[in-house]
């Protein structure tokens, strides 16, 4: 079985507060994007396995991907595996949550194989258990996250632009990040009061502010730069994605999108990705 686990964008990520067992709260805008990895399963084994050519990637129970297929044959009672073969193309550690799309492939594509046997909100539950993020791809649409991410609503009314995405050259840990957040000092200038669109609309202006940028910017000055440079070759806004690294800017204008897109691969340190909103 093939399958497309793509990436995602935060159009905002707002810190709201630290709970008592360690996690953040958090309210964001999240968007899948066309840039994919590809997840090729493989059926009547006894044991599970997965393989991935990028080293940085491991092939072990620590896989997301891996514990995902547990967790449902466990929870199915099935005494049996799943090889689970992962072709790399989202940039790892970079805000973009490829471990939790991958995840949330297997989780989606077993689920079929087996004929369905387990609701939406069923699996959500089990991608919980693995990441935060996980739901989110299992819901298959642009949503307001809140909580620690786990809880979505779906945004109906996104303007569909073109994504132009930067991946500087070097990962991120996003328990570093969190660990330096100083709520007083590393939030967003700008407010946003809300946490639907049921009454409000996204607007780039307004809204596209990240609360994790200040703190991985502050180590990496190419955030600064990206974004810098998407914005002077016509982004009608940019930002960092998740706890980093990637920076991405919204285009509504295809000329403008090529032209910067050939600007920024003359970088030779940076990956660049045009992509789709999937919205």
């Amino acid at each position: 079985m093939k399958l497309l686990s793509p990436a995602k964008i935060n159009l905002f990520l707002h810190i709201t507060g630290k709970r008592p067992d360690g996690y953040h709260n958090l309210v964001s805008l999240m968007c899948c994007i066309s840039l994919y990895d590809t997840v090729l399963l493989a059926f009547g084994v006894k044991k599970t396995s997965v393989f991935c050519a990028d080293h940085r990637v491991p092939e072990d129970e620590t896989n997301l991907a891996f514990r995902a297929a547990n967790i449902f044959l466990k929870a199915l009672n099935k005494n049996e595996g799943v090889e689970i073969f992962i072709n790399k193309k989202i940039p790892v550690a970079a805000g973009l949550g490829g471990g939790s799309s991958n995840a949330a492939a297997v989780l989606l594509g077993l689920n079929r194989y087996y004929g369905h046997p387990f609701s939406r909100d069923e699996l959500m539950s089990m991608g919980l258990s693995i990441g935060a993020d996980v739901p989110f791809f299992i819901f298959q649409k642009p949503a307001i996250a809140t909580g620690i991410g786990e809880k979505l609503e779906a945004c109906e009314a996104l303007e569909p632009f073109q994504i132009l995405l930067v991946y500087p050259g070097f990962n991120v840990s996003t328990a570093e990040v969190y660990k330096g957040i100083n709520l007083g000092l590393t939030k967003c200038k700008k407010k946003n009061k809300f946490t639907s669109f049921k009454k409000y609309r996204f607007d780039v202006k307004s809204h596209m502010c990240n609360d994790l940028e200040i703190v991985t910017a502050s180590k990496h000055h190419d955030i600064i730069v990206i974004k810098k440079t998407l914005l002077n070759h016509g982004a009608r806004g940019s930002l960092m994605s998740g706890s980093g690294s990637a920076v991405f800017g919204l285009f509504s204008d295809y000329d403008k999108v090529r032209k910067a897109y050939c600007v920024l691969l003359q970088n030779n340190k940076w990956q660049v990705f045009l992509a789709d909103m999937l919205v």
